[in-house]
């Protein structure tokens, strides 16, 4: 479900703006032909936006708090934030800022496509722990690493969008929003470089033991069903997350989300056998368990069990 505001006051264009993105003030030049913002909650820790600004403003802004990556549409963007200026026009994808910084611009009849997203849940998904960190995870430059990262970021922004926000048989489904989500953070980090270390360190690798695998193992199994993260599997075994990772990765051969996606495609098994064909389908249970494509859903599901989940839910 999206929301949409439209208006052409500009003290009240303004406050909007403040509200969502961190205090602002902004001056038009020319026409005032107003406003229109669209947004969609993806999850807590995920937004997508499309604002269209039907004129041409200034803008002074605080510290959004949050990161906020961009594709312009259409029109011209000029940002200035942390010493560093980038312009930008159609077609072109950006960060607006560190999360900590105050920023400046002008805006020239520009639409865009945003992702509004919570740092903490970036940390996550680069698989560091804030805790054992020398410096906070950021990214480190505010445009893409290539070409090939740009289309990347456009196209998995577009299915997030089509494949879950806009599809009303995903609505109200917290798995497939999660998955959605941490899927969306996950192309950030491949798109725009930052600083997250990759290297475990001796400790991880001490503590990557079989114990921990256990208990990550047994909180899995038990919480398959909520949305839950690797933050939360590392919390459970009492180690790091890169800690866990290395357990999962040295024992199984996996990783810990790969574990989770097994659970979970055991679980729609389950209910695909119990399932009354007439009153279900399999799209709505692979939504259910988090699974955002039903054709990938059906490849899982065939590799594991040898038929398709179609079979499985028409036997009875």
């Amino acid at each position: 479900m999206s929301d949409v505001f439209e208006t052409s006051d500009l003290g009240l264009a303004e406050h909007i703006l403040s509200t969502e993105y961190g205090r602002m003030r902004i001056g038009a030049h020319g026409q005032r032909r107003g406003l229109q913002m669209t947004q969609a909650q993806l999850n807590a820790g995920v937004r997508l936006d499309h604002l269209n600004f039907r004129m041409s403003v200034d803008v002074e802004a605080a510290a959004l708090g949050t990161l906020v990556l961009g594709e312009v549409c259409s029109g011209r963007l000029r940002l200035e934030s942390d010493g560093s200026e980038r312009r930008m026009g159609p077609g072109d994808l950006y960060l607006t800022a560190q999360p900590e910084h105050p920023y400046r611009g002008s805006i020239r009849e520009v639409q865009s496509n945003l992702a509004v997203i919570d740092p903490a849940l970036v940390t996550e998904l680069a698989g560091t722990d804030p805790g054992h960190r020398q410096q906070p995870l950021r990214f480190t430059g505010y445009q893409p690493v290539s070409a090939q990262a740009t289309q990347h970021w456009k196209n998995t922004f577009a299915y997030v969008r089509d494949a879950v926000l806009l599809n009303p048989d995903a609505t109200g489904q917290p798995l497939l929003a999660a998955a959605a989500a941490r899927l969306l953070v996950a192309t950030a980090l491949v798109t725009f470089p930052h600083n997250a270390l990759t290297d475990a360190t001796i400790e991880d690798r001490r503590d990557s033991h079989y114990a921990a695998l256990q208990r990550a193992v047994t909180f899995i199994d038990e919480h398959a069903h909520r949305d839950i993260s690797v933050a939360d599997i590392a919390d459970a075994a009492h180690v790091t997350i890169r800690a866990v990772q290395l357990a999962f990765r040295r024992h199984l051969d996996m990783t810990p989300m790969d574990y989770l996606r097994r659970v979970r495609l055991e679980l729609a098994h389950h209910e695909l056998v119990d399932a009354d064909p007439g009153l279900t389908t399999v799209t709505t249970v692979a939504y259910r368990w988090g699974f955002a494509s039903p054709s990938r859903f059906a490849l899982y599901y065939r590799a594991a069990y040898g038929v398709l989940p179609s079979h499985t839910l028409h036997q009875r």
